[in-house]
């Protein structure tokens, strides 16, 4: 039995993952009130009851905004026992407050972490699932070419994974966009590049446990030198945003809150903490 499936929203992101769900066989109903195209394959309705009405799945792809008001527009069509899938990124509280309104309304819920960015993906996104729908989420999505791993049955689980890794990637992407900027005003632009792609290609947990055990035992050292950056960015006329704020944190980064930090004693007789990373 073919699956209906309603898809809100048709933004970029869902105009991808709707036109390769209907590429897969399945008849897809969507609903976005901005006057965005309708992908191929796709049935589109002026009102969300329509399009979810008689579905079986229910795919909210919008901004986390918005999220509060897709799920509760259409209450009255969602039959019991559907399942609604949140991809929007949000926080694991707001996921967790979705999650209880559609089990109230008999519906399973998935909360969905999208890890890449879905152009030139589409429904292959590689993503997180949790919630008491998860299961039933990646069953479904899997089986149409996604690429879907289920964290757990708590709604909240998948969001906290990928804001986490944002923390990570969106800082790194600062930190670079800093970087280059203060290395083109002072003519390095193309050795910066080249010096940070090395670095990139040999990155491995060996590094990662190098910063991180090396900055409790050189902390003070490093703060100081990272003042000296900030220096430098502004006499090049650059603000040193992520310069300073890597500052701070390493005037605070005792051994006690330095994650996977241990005395040089654990660590055998080389002790890691004296390998100073330049």
């Amino acid at each position: 039995m073919t699956e209906h499936i309603a898809v809100f929203g048709l933004g970029e992101a869902g105009s991808l993952i709707a036109a390769d769900l209907a590429s897969a066989g399945t008849d897809v109903h969507s609903f976005d009130p901005a006057p965005v195209p309708t992908p191929p394959g796709v049935t589109r309705h002026d009102n969300p009851a329509d399009a979810v009405g008689g579905a079986a799945f229910v795919l909210a792809i919008t901004a986390a905004a918005d999220a509060q008001v897709a799920i509760a527009q259409a209450w009255d069509r969602l039959r019991r026992g559907a399942l609604y899938a949140d991809l929007s990124t949000a926080p694991a509280s707001l996921k967790q407050d979705l999650s209880d309104s559609a089990n109230l309304r008999g519906l399973d819920f998935a909360d969905v972490a999208l890890m890449a960015p879905v152009p030139g993906s589409g429904l292959a996104t590689p993503a997180l699932a949790s919630g008491s729908g998860a299961r039933r989420y990646a069953d479904l999505v899997n089986r149409l070419g996604g690429a879907v791993e289920v964290v757990s049955d708590e709604a909240g689980d998948a969001a906290t994974r990928k804001l986490l890794r944002s923390v990570f990637i969106k800082g790194l992407t600062g930190v670079l966009i800093e970087t280059l900027r203060a290395a083109d005003a002072a003519g390095q632009g193309d050795w910066i590049r080249s010096h940070l792609a090395e670095v990139i290609d040999e990155a491995d947990h060996a590094l990662l446990d190098r910063l991180l055990s090396g900055t409790a035992g050189h902390a003070k050292r490093r703060s100081e030198e990272m003042e000296h950056a900030a220096t430098l960015l502004r006499q090049s006329g650059i603000e040193p945003v992520m310069t300073n704020a890597t500052t701070e944190i390493l005037r605070h980064a005792h051994p006690e809150n330095v994650p996977g930090w241990s005395p040089p004693s654990d660590r055998g007789s080389t002790g890691t903490i004296e390998v100073e990373e330049r």
